[in-house]
């Protein structure tokens, strides 16, 4: 049963979970045995539409859309309590809601540019800070957060983004040692490309060019994604902490 369900019985709290790389995290955290809550910003509609196809697929399960504005910090705190509150326990927070806003830095304006460290890398604290103590009293639990390809070796047109995963990776590693002694992990995943509404916005010439710069010349997908966050979030990861481990094909090697 631990093999087949190895987060059986636990708790997790995904941020934009609602689509992308956070609904495959949703997705495969439920078949493993979690009860999950995920925030969603901007499309209620699919929210609702996900949490009732999983609710079918497993019954006795907890999956609960909430909508979360993480780059606020009331809000957050907000979705965090009322998360917490649909919940038996709590033991996994999965930090996945991101934004991008790519432009040359020559063009990019301020608005542009807290926007995505607002909801990037700010929302590393509007919404660990308050989930952050169950965690430590209980002496236990996993935090992932998702970071960038970007924010490992940077890329153009993409400096704020840069900027801010690559900051998430520092929070990752800082708050690993911090927390350690209590037996919470807290660990990065920085995808490359992955197959996401992100990437099907970018023109096939470009797509094409990319994909030649993967050894496997192919884009991830979301599940690719989700199953080291799952792993991590597991018993199979407690040795694992303050890592941030990319998920490329190799787009860097």
């Amino acid at each position: 049963m631990a093999d087949d369900l190895p987060l059986a019985g636990r708790g997790c709290i995904v941020t934009g979970g609602s689509r992308g790389i956070g609904a495959a995290v949703v997705r495969l955290a439920l078949a493993q045995g979690a009860d999950v809550v995920f925030g969603y910003h901007s499309d209620e509609k699919r929210a609702r539409a996900l949490a009732e196809e999983l609710s079918a697929a497993h019954p006795g399960r907890a999956c609960v859309p909430l909508y979360a504005q993480v780059a606020d910090a009331g809000e957050a705190g907000r979705f965090a309590t009322a998360a917490l509150g649909h919940l038996d326990r709590f033991d996994v927070l999965v930090n996945n809601a991101g934004v991008t806003r790519d432009t040359l830095f020559a063009r990019m304006g301020p608005q542009q540019w807290h926007e995505v460290i607002a909801t990037n890398l700010d929302s590393m604290y509007t919404v660990t800070k308050p989930l952050l103590m169950p965690l430590v009293k209980q002496r236990g639990g996993a935090i992932i957060n998702i970071s960038s390809s970007s924010g490992l070796h940077g890329i153009p047109g993409q400096t704020a983004y840069s900027a801010a995963k690559a900051g998430v990776i520092g929070f990752t590693k800082a708050l690993a040692k911090e927390i350690g002694a209590r037996g919470v992990t807290v660990n990065a995943v920085a995808p490359g490309l992955i197959a996401t509404d992100m990437t099907a916005a970018i023109p096939q010439d470009k797509a094409e060019f990319l994909k030649s710069l993967i050894p496997g010349h192919a884009f991830g997908s979301p599940e690719d994604v989700a199953h080291l966050v799952c792993f991590l979030a597991s018993d199979r990861a407690r040795y694992i902490t303050g890592q941030a481990i990319e998920v490329s094909g190799g787009l860097v090697v």
